[in-house]
C-alpha cells in the first residue's frame, strides 16, 4: 500500500496494454498522424521559415532554427501522443463504453488498469519520438551521440503527461470539459520555448515558461540532441518524475472511487 493505495501489478497491467495494442493492431493509421504532425511543423516553420530566422542561441551554441525546433518538437509528440490516449479515449472508455467495469469483474483492480493505461501512452508517445528522431537523424539533425537519449526523455515527457492526463480527465463530466485538455495543452505547445528562446520572454512571463512542464521536456530533449549535458538536466528529469507520480496517486484514489465502490 502507498498512501493508502493498493499497488499495481505489472504483470496483470500488461494485459490491459495488450488489449490496446490489438484494437490498434488495424487502426495504424491513426498512430501515423502523430509522426506526420511534427514533421509538418518541422518541414514548413524550421525549413520554411528558418531561412528567415537565421541562427538562434541556445546554451552559448549558435543553433540553425531547425536544429532549434526539432527537438522541441519531438518532446511535444511525445506529449501530444500520451495525452490523447488518457483524455480523450480514456473519456470514453471510462464514461461512454463502461470498458473499465469488465475489466474489474476479472482479477485486475484499478490500479493495474490506471498502470497499463498509462503505459499505452507512454509507448505511444515513446514511439512518435522514436520515429521522429529517425526523421531528425535523415535531415542531419542529430549532431550528438546524446541525440539516442531523446528518446527515454521523450518516455519521461510522456508519462508525465499520461499520468497527468488521466488524473485530469477523471474529473471530466462531458465532452465539452474536455475542451480544456486543448486550453492548456495549445499556449503550452507553442510558448514552451518550441519556437522562441527562453531570452525572448522578458520578467515574470519567462519564470512562467520555465515552470511548464512541456518547457522541461523540451530542455532535456534540445540538450541532449546538441551533447550539452550537465547535472542541472538531472532537475528537469526529477520535475517530470514527480509530476507523474503526484499524478498517479490522484488517478488511482480517482479510478477507486468512480470504478470500485
Amino acid at each position: 500500500m502507498v498512501l493508502g493505495l493498493a499497488l499495481p501489478s505489472p504483470r496483470r497491467a500488461r494485459h490491459v496494454l495488450g488489449r490496446n495494442l490489438v484494437i490498434y493492431r488495424r487502426a495504424w493509421p491513426l498512430l501515423a498522424t502523430g509522426v506526420l504532425e511534427p514533421l509538418f511543423y518541422l518541414l514548413s516553420i524550421g525549413l520554411g521559415l528558418g531561412h528567415l530566422v537565421g541562427r538562434v542561441d541556445f546554451a552559448g551554441h549558435e543553433l540553425a532554427y531547425k536544429q532549434f525546433v526539432a527537438p522541441a518538437l519531438l518532446a511535444a509528440a511525445a506529449m501530444n501522443g500520451a495525452i490523447l490516449d488518457t483524455t480523450y479515449n480514456l473519456y470514453y472508455k471510462l464514461k461512454i463504453a463502461k470498458t473499465y467495469e469488465g475489466v474489474l469483474a476479472t482479477p485486475l483492480s484499478t490500479a493495474d488498469v490506471a498502470l497499463g493505461e498509462i503505459g499505452w501512452a507512454v509507448a505511444r508517445g515513446a514511439a512518435y519520438s522514436a520515429t521522429f528522431l529517425g526523421v531528425m537523424a535523415a535531415l542531419g539533425l542529430v549532431p550528438s551521440p546524446w541525440g539516442l537519449c531523446c528518446v527515454p526523455a521523450a518516455a519521461l515527457v510522456a508519462y508525465a503527461f499520461a499520468a497527468t492526463g488521466m488524473a485530469a480527465t477523471s474529473y471530466m463530466r462531458s465532452w465539452q470539459d474536455l475542451d480544456i485538455v486543448a486550453l492548456a495543452l495549445v499556449p503550452m505547445f507553442l510558448f514552451s520555448a518550441t519556437f522562441y528562446p527562453l531570452t525572448a520572454y522578458v520578467g515574470w512571463l519567462a519564470v512562467v515558461v520555465q515552470c511548464t512542464p512541456l518547457y522541461q521536456g523540451v530542455l532535456l530533449a534540445r540538450s541532449l540532441d546538441i551533447g550539452t549535458v550537465g547535472w542541472s538536466l538531472a532537475l528537469n528529469a526529477a520535475y517530470l518524475v514527480v509530476m507523474g507520480l503526484a499524478a498517479m496517486v490522484i488517478t488511482g484514489r480517482r479510478l477507486e472511487r468512480l470504478l470500485a465502490a
